[in-house]
């Protein structure tokens, strides 16, 4: 049996305010690198969404990484929420997921909000367990769809191949942690702090730059909220 497939989201995330976010929380794309740009970011940053494009080079790492880190019998805490990435071309969604999983106590002003009642219905669920739940609920998949629709380019139709992907960066308990549907389970990048969280995420960017020199279809944006 096939798996599902959505239409692509394009790089700008403003769809998640379709899903219940209260307006102070923000996405906001990363212009540079360099520390004069990073810092016009705003501050507290919850999460980092990385674009990047899958290549021969990303999928062979991917496989290395894999087989190294069930090698050393990987563990994750379980205060980290992961999805695992059954539907085609759901990364964005699976990215937002992640990236508000921790603050969705606080970041949803109405009880019914799709994603909060998401968050909440599968809490207790194993990775995979939400990723078939994903693939039923039915309004986060139309508020996905019509986003994706409007979007600022024509969308691709379903069967097209895009080589694109979302992925996204948290700090749990003082842990970087990259939260990949398409890969087995979330992958520790190190300590960080609150205040370093930013400049954090950004060097494992750089990791994902350096691995393809010639590739510049690379996104990062930044999830932020007011600090009152």
């Amino acid at each position: 049996m096939d798996s599902p497939r959505w239409l692509p989201l394009e790089s700008n995330p403003e769809f998640v305010s379709c899903l219940g976010m209260k307006p102070s929380w923000q996405f906001g794309d990363v212009y540079g690198l360099d520390p004069e740009l990073l810092s016009m970011v705003p501050r507290p940053v919850c999460a980092v969404l990385l674009l990047f494009p899958v290549t021969e080079k990303y999928e062979a790492y991917k496989q290395e990484e894999e087989e190294r880190l069930k090698g050393q019998g990987h563990k994750v805490s379980p205060d980290v929420y992961f999805i695992k990435q059954t539907i085609g071309n759901a990364c964005g969604t699976i990215g937002l997921i992640h990236a508000v999983s921790l603050q969705f106590n606080i970041s949803f002003p109405e009880p019914d909000s799709p994603l909060k009642k998401f968050l909440e219905q599968t809490a207790k669920m194993t990775p995979e367990e939400r990723a078939t739940f994903l693939e039923k609920d039915e309004s986060i998949r139309v508020t996905h769809e019509s986003s994706a629709q409007e979007g600022q380019t024509e969308a691709p139709s379903l069967d097209e191949k895009v080589n694109l992907h979302f992925i996204a960066f948290v700090n749990v308990g003082g842990q970087l942690f990259e939260l990949d549907g398409r890969k087995p389970f979330p992958v520790v990048h190190g300590k960080t702090t609150e205040d370093t969280f930013l400049e954090d995420a950004v060097e494992v960017c750089k990791i994902f730059m350096a691995r393809d020199p010639q590739e510049v279809r690379f996104t990062i944006i930044a999830l932020s909220k007011d600090s009152f």
